[in-house]
């Protein structure tokens, strides 16, 4: 398999570590805003990272890349079968991907990656969202994170992986999260990063990171 993406993007990270965490070899290969392998191009027809190229099967968005991870290789569960541990956990991806990325997308975009792109960063966008959004999303996990430290079912799941996608980009550019503020959610964000295939991923995408972080 080939997955086509940007290592830093919240969401080809999540479909990186979901592959690792299913033992499904990967090659990642780099492609978004416009540039990339014909597999990407063909497979991502509206410019979406990631995309998937398994043989002549070419799909792209990070949910329904998983989707089929998750039918091809269904153990190790990383999505619960238990009815409302499953809904609780694909609301968690809703959340990471359309609530979490929609306020942190705004720092990480304007304070690192519009230099990058050469487009002018919106700072006082940024700024907000890091003073007004990420508070509301703090507090929402703080409350909803359990004893166990994990969101699902006392392990790691989906959720986790997906919920915290976003808030490593925004720690990159932000040192908004206090751990005497919201302690639960601190110490699980460090606790899916320490994850081997969580911190392997981070290991990789580091290099170009700090090269955007350098411009």
């Amino acid at each position: 398999m080939i997955i086509h993406g940007a290592r830093p993007s919240p969401f080809v990270r999540k479909v990186i570590v979901f592959a690792a965490e299913k033992g499904i070899a990967a090659e990642v290969r780099t492609a978004g805003f416009g540039r990339g392998e014909e597999g990407y191009l063909n497979g991502s027809p509206f410019g979406k990272i990631p995309a998937l190229e398994d043989g002549d099967f070419l799909l792209c968005d990070s949910t329904a890349i998983i989707t089929y991870m998750d039918a091809l290789r269904p153990e190790p569960n990383l999505i619960p079968t238990e009815a409302k541990a499953r809904a609780r956990t694909i609301w968690f991806e809703e959340f990471g991907d359309t609530i979490a990325q929609a306020a942190g997308q705004k720092l990480f975009f304007n304070r690192v990656v519009a230099k990058m792109v050469k487009r002018p960063p919106d700072l006082a966008a940024a700024d907000r969202a890091e003073a007004e959004e990420m508070p509301k999303i703090y507090d929402y996990l703080e409350s909803a994170l359990p004893e166990s430290g994990w969101l699902i079912e006392d392990r790691f799941t989906l959720a986790d992986l997906a919920a915290a996608c976003p808030l490593i980009n925004v720690g990159y550019c932000s040192d908004g999260l206090s751990a005497a503020r919201w302690p639960r959610t601190t110490a699980w964000l460090a606790a899916v990063k320490a994850r081997p295939s969580v911190a392997d991923a981070l290991r990789e995408e580091a290099p170009l990171v700090q090269a955007m972080l350098d411009k």
